[in-house]
C-alpha cells in the first residue's frame, strides 16, 4: 500500500524564488549601475569645477551651484512640507467612522491596500513633488541674485513713482514667489481633497453630509489661502500694468499704460483685490462656522467682478470713451513710451538733420577732391573674399578661414587704415587622415593674421595683403601666431604631453610644436582622465599612451563659449573679432546687459531684430541671448580671449549701467574695471553690430518725439532688404571709415540706411560712431531726407545699375562662359547735400574658384558709373577723367616688344610677350582658364629671361662694358597683364 502520512516522498523545490548566486549577481549589477549613475552625475560636475578652475573663473561656477542648491533644498523642502502637511493633516482629522454605504465599502480596499505603506507613500509622494519645485526653483537663480543683489537705477517710472530697479529685479521675484505659492495651495488642496475623500471626511454618493466639519474648516482654509494669493496677484498686477505688451498702433510691442490700463484697469485691479482679500476672509472664518455658504457666495461674487469689472467695464471705457478720441487720450500715454523706449535702448541722444538728399552745383573736380576726405571706401567686402583669402593664404588643406571675414583699423605711417582680417584656423575636414590621433593630438591649431587693405585690390582684383604668408608676416610685427582658440574651432584637443603637434609646414617639411601655455585641464590624474572619458564618451581618454606627463585637454574653444561659459548672465554678439594686440592675437567679444522689465520701454525679440542677409547663410553670427524679449539693452561688457592661452577677461564698459553693477555685486572679481582697458586694445574696440542693428530697429518707429506724429504713423520707416542677393533679408550694418556733414575728419563708422514703409525710395541714413575712445563714441546721426522728394534708396540704386544698357552688357560679357557674378556690399556716403553710392562687383568662374574684383559700380547725381577701378568710377562720374583721345584697343601700339642683344634673353622676352598677348585674347573672351595658363606661361618666360640676364651679368668685367637690357622692359613690368 502507498504511503499516506502525507509526508514528503522527494525533494522540496522552490518555485520562483532566485538562488543565492543569483540574487548575489543581481544585487552586484544593482550596485554597479548606482555606482555607475553616480559617477557619471559626478564627472559631469567635477569636469565643469575642473574647467572652471582652469580659467580663473572657479567662482562663478561655485556661486552658481550654491545658489542652484539653495534655491533647491528650500523650495523643494518648503513644497513637501506644505503637501506632506496637509496629507497628514487630512488623515489626522478623518472620521472615526465611515457611514457603511456602497461608496465606503468600496473605498474600504483602498484604504487596508494602502494601510501597510502610508508612511512609505506620503515620502514618496512629498519628494516626488519637492525635487520638482526644488529643480523648477533652481532655474530662478538669476531672478534671485538679481533681487538679493539689485542696486537702484536712479529713474523713476511716471505712474507709480517707483525706482526702474523695482520692475527689473524686484517684480520678477516677487511673481516667482506667488507663482510658488499657487503651486503650494493648488498641490496642497488636492492632495487634502483626495486624503479627505478616502478617509470618509469627503462624500460624493453617500447619505448624509457631504463633508466633516473638519474636512470642511481644513479644506475652506487652503481655499482661503489660494483666495489670498490671488489678491496678493491682482495687487502685483497693478504695477505689471507698467511692463505689460500689447498690440498698438504703429509697434506690435507697445509697453506701458494706454488710457484704458490707467483708468479702467488700473481701478478695477484695485477693486478686485478688496473683494478678493474680503472672500479670503469669508474662506477663512469658515474655522468657526463650518459652513461654505457665505465663501462660496463670495467666491462667486469674485468671479462676477473679474468679468465685469476687469473685462467688460475696460472694453466699455474703450470703446466710448477711447475709440472717439483716441489721439488725444493716448497722447499722454504715448510720451512716456517715447521717452522710456528712447532711454532704455540708449538711443535718446540720437541726432537727427535733415538732408536734401541731392547734391549742389558745386565744381565736379572739387566735388571728386571731397570724396577722398569725406570717406575711405572699403571696396573689399568681408563677406564675400572669405574664398579669396582661402585660396591665396590658405597654404595648406588644413587651414581655413570664416565665412566672413571682419573689418578693423590699422596704423600704418601715422595713418588709419581700414582693414579686412581673418585668422587662419584650423580646419579638421582638411587634414590628410582622421583619427582620433590626428583630429585631437597632432592637429591643433591654426596658424597667423592674414590681413589686406579694405579701399584698394590688386591689377588682377585680388586683396593687396598687409600681412600674409606662412608663418604670417607683414605690416603687424613680431606676436605669437598659433591660434589654439577660435570660431571654427569646435572640438577638443589633447596638447602638451609626449604626442607632437603639427605647427606648420614649409619648403623644408613639417614643423612640429608642444604647446607652451597653461590653458586647458590637466590629465595627468586617472580620475581626471576617467571623468573626461565619460563626459567625452572617448574611452580611450583613459588608457591612450599619447597622454602623458604634461598633457591638457582644451575645450570651449570658440570666443563665444567661453564668454558665455564664464559670464552666464551675458548676452553675446553674434560677431566675435580678432585684432593684433600687442604681441599675442586677442578675439574681442561685445557682451550685452539686457532685461525685460524697464516700465513703459516697448520691448523687442532679438533674434528677429538682429537677423540679417549674413546671420541668414551664417548660423554662428547670431547672437546668443540668455532671454530674448528684452526691452533694456547696454553694452555694458567688453571681453577679450588669447588664441593662444584662451585666457579670458572681461572689462566693464558701461560704467553706469545698473543691470552689470547688479551682476558685479552677484560675482565680485570677474569684471575689471574699463581703466584697465589697455591702449593698444582700445584702440581695436568698436561699436558693436548687433546693438546698433536693435537701435536701427527701434529707431524705425522711434525717431519722431511727439505722440501725434507716433500715433499716425505717417513717419514709420523700414530697414531695406539686403539688395546685393535675393535672400530677402535685412541689409546688413557695415563698417566704414567715414565723415558726417557736422564732422570735421573722417572717424571709424557703423551705417545703415532707411526706407519709408512699404516702398523703395530712401527717407534717412543713420550713422554710428564706432571708434572707441574717442569723445563722440556711440553717437548717433541720422539724416532724414525730405518726404516732398524722393531719393533712390538701395533696392532702386541696385535696379538702376542693373537696368543701364552698358552697365548689362558689361555684366553680361563678364558671366561669360561658367563665370558669376556677386556683388559686394553697397555703400552709402553722405557727400556735399546728395548720396554717393559704391558698390565691388566680383566675378568668380572660369578657371578661378575664388571671387575676384572686376568692376567698381559709382553712382551720384544721376550719373552712374561701371569702370575697372573705383578711381577711375570716381573720375566718370564727376567728369574729371582725361578726355583725350582713347589709346587703340591693339596693344603692341602702345607697348612695343621688348628686345634684347642677348639671344636667350630675347627669346624668354619674346615668350613673355605671346604669353601676354594670349591673356590679353583671353579676358576679351572672358576664358578664365586659358587666363590663367597664358599667366603661368608669362611668368614662366619672365623668369627664363631673368636667370639668363643674371648669368650674363656675372660673365661681364666690373665696371665696363655696356649693361644688356634689363628683362624689367617685359609687358608686366610695366604694367601688370590685366590692367592693360
Amino acid at each position: 500500500m502507498p504511503d499516506r502520512g502525507g509526508g514528503p516522498t522527494g525533494p522540496r523545490i522552490r518555485v520562483g524564488r532566485p538562488s543565492r548566486r543569483a540574487r548575489t549577481l543581481l544585487m552586484t549589477l544593482g550596485v554597479l549601475a548606482v555606482l555607475g549613475m553616480a559617477f557619471t552625475m559626478f564627472a559631469g560636475f567635477w569636469t565643469d569645477w575642473l574647467w572652471y578652475r582652469s580659467v580663473n573663473y572657479s567662482s562663478v561656477f561655485t556661486t552658481t551651484l550654491w545658489t542652484k542648491i539653495g534655491l533647491f533644498s528650500v523650495f523643494g523642502l518648503l513644497m513637501a512640507v506644505a503637501v506632506g502637511f496637509n496629507v497628514w493633516l487630512a488623515h489626522r482629522l478623518r472620521p472615526p467612522l465611515s457611514a457603511m454605504s456602497m461608496e465606503q465599502q468600496s473605498l474600504d480596499r483602498y484604504r487596508m491596500g494602502v494601510a501597510p505603506y502610508k508612511k512609505w507613500l506620503l515620502l514618496g509622494i512629498t519628494a516626488l513633488v519637492g525635487l520638482i519645485a526644488g529643480a523648477s526653483a533652481a532655474g530662478q537663480w538669476r531672478t534671485w541674485l538679481m533681487w538679493v543683489n539689485g542696486v537702484p537705477f536712479g529713474q523713476k517710472d511716471p505712474q507709480f513713482r517707483l525706482d526702474v530697479s523695482f520692475y527689473a529685479f524686484d517684480l520678477p521675484w516677487y511673481r516667482f514667489l506667488l507663482g510658488f505659492g499657487f503651486a503650494a495651495a493648488i498641490l496642497s488642496l488636492i492632495a487634502a481633497a483626495l486624503t479627505h475623500y478616502l478617509y470618509g471626511g469627503l462624500r460624493v454618493t453617500s447619505p448624509g453630509a457631504r463633508a466633516t466639519a473638519a474636512a470642511t474648516g481644513h479644506l475652506s482654509v487652503l481655499l482661503g489661502i489660494f483666495v489670498a494669493l490671488k489678491a496678493v496677484a491682482y495687487w502685483l498686477d497693478r504695477y505689471g500694468l507698467a511692463v505689460k505688451s500689447s498690440d498698438f498702433k504703429a509697434t506690435d510691442n507697445w509697453t506701458g499704460l494706454r488710457y484704458v490700463d490707467a483708468n479702467a484697469y488700473l481701478p478695477a485691479k484695485t477693486i478686485l483685490f478688496c473683494i478678493a482679500v474680503i472672500c479670503a476672509a469669508l474662506f477663512f472664518a469658515t474655522l468657526w462656522r463650518r459652513t461654505w455658504q457665505l465663501p462660496v457666495i463670495g467666491f462667486g461674487l469674485m468671479v462676477l467682478s473679474a468679468i465685469l469689472i476687469g473685462g467688460l467695464y475696460p472694453a466699455i471705457v474703450q470703446k466710448f470713451q477711447v475709440q472717439p478720441n483716441e489721439q488725444a487720450k493716448e497722447a499722454p500715454y504715448v510720451n512716456k513710451n517715447l521717452k522710456a523706449t528712447r532711454e532704455a535702448y540708449g538711443i535718446d541722444d540720437a541726432q537727427v538733420t535733415e538732408y536734401s538728399g541731392t547734391g549742389s552745383t558745386k565744381d565736379k573736380t572739387k566735388l571728386r577732391d571731397d570724396v577722398d576726405s569725406t570717406a575711405s571706401i572699403r571696396i573689399l567686402d568681408p563677406n564675400i573674399v572669405s574664398p579669396t583669402f582661402q585660396q591665396l593664404q590658405q597654404i595648406r588643406n588644413y587651414y581655413a578661414f570664416p565665412t566672413n571675414l571682419d573689418v578693423d583699423r590699422y596704423s600704418k605711417d601715422g595713418k588709419d587704415q581700414d582693414t579686412v582680417i581673418g585668422l587662419r584656423e584650423l580646419n579638421l575636414n582638411g587634414i590628410p587622415k582622421n583619427n582620433w590621433i590626428n583630429d585631437h593630438f597632432r592637429y591643433t591649431h591654426g596658424y597667423g593674421v592674414v590681413a589686406a587693405k579694405g579701399t584698394t585690390a590688386d591689377a588682377e582684383g585680388r586683396p593687396v595683403f598687409t600681412e600674409s604668408d606662412l608663418p604670417s608676416k607683414g605690416d603687424l610685427g613680431d606676436y605669437q601666431q598659433r591660434v589654439y582658440y577660435g570660431e571654427k574651432t569646435t572640438t577638443y584637443s589633447i596638447v602638451g604631453g609626449p604626442q607632437k603637434e603639427i605647427d606648420y609646414s614649409d619648403d623644408s617639411g613639417e614643423k612640429t610644436t608642444s604647446y607652451q601655455g597653461k590653458s586647458g585641464v590637466s590629465l595627468s590624474s586617472p580620475v581626471n582622465r576617467a571623468a573626461y572619458a565619460l563626459a567625452f564618451s572617448e574611452p580611450q581618454i583613459l588608457y591612450s599612451g599619447a597622454i602623458g606627463e604634461g598633457s591638457r585637454i582644451l575645450y570651449n574653444r570658440t570666443p563665444k563659449e567661453r564668454v558665455e561659459a564664464v559670464a552666464p548672465w551675458l548676452t553675446i554678439d553674434g560677431d566675435a573679432y580678432p585684432a593684433v594686440v600687442g604681441n599675442k592675437i586677442q578675439w574681442i567679444v561685445d557682451a550685452y546687459t539686457t532685461t525685460n522689465g524697464y516700465p513703459y520701454a516697448s520691448r523687442t525679440t532679438l533674434g528677429d531684430t538682429t537677423a540679417d542677409s549674413l546671420t541668414a547663410t551664417n548660423n554662428s553670427r547670431a547672437v546668443v541671448a540668455q532671454q530674448n524679449q528684452v526691452n533694456y539693452i547696454r553694452n555694458s561688457v567688453k571681453a577679450t580671449i588669447d588664441a593662444y592661452t584662451g585666457e579670458v577677461k572681461l572689462y566693464q564698459w558701461d560704467t553706469k549701467d545698473p543691470v552689470l553693477k547688479t551682476w558685479m555685486k552677484a560675482f565680485p572679481g570677474t569684471v575689471q574695471s574699463k581703466s584697465a582697458i589697455s591702449p593698444g586694445l582700445m584702440d581695436h574696440l568698436r561699436y558693436p553690430q548687433d546693438l546698433f542693428k536693435v537701435q536701427r530697429e527701434l529707431l524705425t518707429r522711434y525717431h519722431v518725439k511727439d505722440a501725434q506724429t507716433f500715433l499716425s504713423g505717417s513717419e514709420v520707416w523700414q530697414v531695406p532688404d539686403d539688395p546685393t542677393n535675393k535672400s530677402g533679408n535685412a541689409v546688413p550694418p557695415y563698417y566704414l571709415s567715414m565723415k558726417m556733414p557736422d564732422q570735421k575728419a573722417q572717424a571709424f563708422s557703423l551705417t545703415t540706411t532707411f526706407t519709408p514703409n512699404g516702398r523703395d525710395n530712401l527717407s534717412a541714413f543713420m550713422s554710428v560712431d564706432a571708434e572707441a575712445g574717442t569723445s563722440d563714441y556711440g553717437k548717433i546721426r541720422i539724416l532724414k531726407l525730405p518726404t516732398s522728394t524722393t531719393v533712390n534708396g538701395p533696392k532702386q540704386v541696385q535696379s538702376q545699375f542693373n537696368s543701364e544698357q552698358d552697365i548689362a552688357e558689361s555684366i553680361k560679357l563678364l558671366k561669360g562662359g561658367d563665370s558669376d557674378i556677386e556683388y559686394g556690399n553697397l555703400l552709402t556716403v553722405p557727400l556735399d547735400g546728395g548720396l554717393l553710392y559704391v558698390e565691388p562687383v566680383y566675378v568668380r568662374g572660369g578657371g578661378l574658384k575664388y571671387p575676384l574684383l572686376r568692376k567698381v559700380l559709382v553712382t551720384y547725381g544721376g550719373n552712374t558709373a561701371f569702370e575697372d577701378t573705383l578711381d577711375q568710377a570716381l573720375d566718370k562720374v564727376f567728369g574729371t577723367q582725361d578726355t583725350g583721345t582713347s589709346p587703340p584697343d591693339d596693344d603692341t601700339t602702345t607697348n612695343p616688344p621688348p628686345t634684347s642683344e642677348n639671344p636667350t634673353v630675347q627669346g624668354a622676352l619674346e615668350d613673355a610677350q605671346k604669353a601676354f598677348d594670349a591673356g590679353q585674347d583671353a579676358l576679351k573672351k572672358n576664358d578664365w582658364e586659358a587666363y590663367g595658363k597664358a599667366q603661368k606661361d608669362l611668368e614662366d618666360a619672365l623668369r627664363r629671361a631673368e636667370d639668363a640676364q643674371n648669368a650674363a651679368d656675372k660673365k661681364k668685367p666690373s665696371g665696363g662694358g655696356e649693361a644688356s637690357p634689363s628683362p624689367s622692359g617685359s609687358p608686366s613690368a610695366s604694367r601688370s597683364p590685366s590692367s592693360a
